[in-house]
């Protein structure tokens, strides 16, 4: 199973999503104290479609997620090279402070991969998520919800 880590006492209310975990170990290995989250258990597949950009949390109700289905798209090459910087700085930010955790390497390889990624070889418009596209290429993806 997977999860997904709400703010605590924000039932129906919406952008309250804080994190996502594809399973237990991930769910152990994020940086939060989990009493002071609500933390609900969903399937994989609601998982993938949050993780590759397909749908978006919209809020929680009890121990129900109620989701919205979205279309991402990068117009332009500079659009996407923003998104990049901009998940590239998160990432650095989370290897900066966190050379002993577990996840460091997986992250850092991401980060890697991220910033190496040759833009131009990209057809414009991208009509899906940066993390849509590695996972087509069969390359390691992750949703910047999944950085620790």
């Amino acid at each position: 199973m997977s999860f997904f880590i709400f703010l605590k006492n924000f039932d129906n209310i919406s952008g309250s999503l804080y994190k996502i975990a594809e399973n237990q170990n991930d769910l152990n290995n994020l940086n939060i104290n989990q009493s002071g989250y609500k933390i609900i258990e969903d399937t994989q597949e609601n998982f993938n479609e949050v993780k590759y950009g397909t749908k978006v949390t919209d809020k929680y109700n009890d121990n129900q997620i109620f989701y919205v289905n979205i279309s991402t798209k990068f117009v332009n090459k500079k659009t996407l090279q923003e998104y990049i910087d901009n998940l590239s700085n998160q990432i650095q930010n989370f290897l900066n402070s966190n050379s002993n955790h577990p996840l460091y390497n997986q992250w850092n390889n991401y980060k890697n991969q991220v910033t190496n990624l040759n833009l131009n070889n990209i057809t414009y418009p991208l009509n899906q998520s940066l993390e849509q596209y590695f996972n087509d290429l069969g390359q390691p993806s992750y949703n910047i919800l999944q950085l620790p």
